[in-house]
């Protein structure tokens, strides 16, 4: 397997390499290089097909018809990504939908979605404050004041409030966890401004990419939102979902990227997009910080972050149908 071509753990790939095809090949999952030379091998990397939930393909990637039945038998998602990571869309398989979890969303109530809207932002404050703390950043006693002002909104607007004002706050101390020759000013995007706003936009594309996987694996529906209006073609209730994960996962890694010289400017295009062999380098590191451990603060053994996510689509459907009083946000005090 060359890792560039093709990173696995237990459950999600991502192809990069232009020209491949992902077909099937007595019962695995193949990547194949449909211009190898006569004497090179064209099979770059082989996955069983029992153990994959989701498949991602950037730019010139495609799947041969035969797979595509596989994979909706299966049960396996196909994500689209351009070249350089935007998405695109998505192939769902049939089996993904278990109309009682269905109607137990689309029947939610306002009050309910107000309650579990409120634990998602009050755990994303939460964790802006934890992770500024951890890069010994002081002065966030504003976040934890407005963490409380989430608990006792009223309504989602004032809710929407005070999460844009949590969010202008902490991104004003953001600069301060960056080394020397990067700076943060604002958060820009569509497009980003600059390689710190590149970097924060392309991870939480990916986080919400995670995010949809995650729901969809357990059968709830990701274009219908708790806190995010409903608009056609936005995945609402994985924004919604990604809130929590945002600063503790998505500007984590960005930072850790940044303060550890994996990235230096050069490695940027004039359109702030990453260039092609720094990008599979981040995909290599997405993949890994993915996959490293931690313990769960809710159920208290340790998981990935990726399992992590998928126990927290767990529980928001519990919350949903009732088998839960509420929803439990992931939140780290420090």
């Amino acid at each position: 397997m060359k890792a560039t071509e093709g990173m696995f753990d237990e459950s999600v790939v991502y192809v990069t390499k232009q020209g491949t095809q992902v077909r099937t090949d007595e019962g695995r999952i193949v990547v194949w290089d449909v211009d190898a030379e006569e004497d090179e091998d064209p099979e770059l990397a082989t996955y069983p097909k029992e153990k994959l939930d989701t498949i991602n393909v950037f730019g010139g990637v495609n799947f041969s018809t035969p797979f595509v039945a596989e994979a909706n038998e299966h049960g396996i998602v196909l994500n689209y990504f351009t070249q350089n990571g935007k998405y695109r869309g998505s192939f769902v398989p049939e089996k993904n939908t278990i109309a009682e979890i269905r109607r137990a969303q689309y029947a939610l109530g306002y009050p309910e979605e107000l309650a579990i809207a409120k634990e998602i932002i009050t755990a994303k404050i939460r964790n802006q404050r934890t992770l500024l703390s951890r890069k010994g950043v002081h002065g966030t006693d504003v976040l934890k004041d407005l963490g409380e002002r989430a608990q006792s909104v009223s309504d989602k607007d004032d809710l929407r409030g005070v999460e844009g004002e949590a969010a202008e706050r902490y991104f004003d101390c953001l600069d301060e966890t960056l080394v020397s020759g990067w700076t943060f000013e604002k958060r820009t995007k569509r497009p980003p401004e600059d390689h710190v706003n590149s970097l924060l936009s392309l991870t939480y594309t990916f986080m919400k990419n995670e995010a949809m996987s995650a729901l969809r694996q357990y059968n709830l529906d990701p274009f219908l939102g708790i806190l995010h209006a409903d608009r056609h073609g936005r995945p609402s209730l994985a924004l919604d979902l990604e809130e929590e994960f945002r600063p503790i996962f998505c500007d984590a890694f960005v930072t850790r990227l940044i303060n550890r010289g994996v990235f230096t400017h050069d490695d940027f295009t004039t359109d702030n997009h990453l260039s092609d062999d720094a990008f599979k380098t981040y995909l290599s590191k997405f993949d890994d910080f993915m996959q490293e451990e931690l313990t769960h603060p809710y159920f208290e053994y340790t998981v990935t972050r990726r399992k992590a996510i998928r126990q927290q689509a767990i529980l928001l459907r519990k919350a949903i149908t009732d088998e839960l009083d509420a929803y439990h946000a992931l939140t780290f005090d420090r």
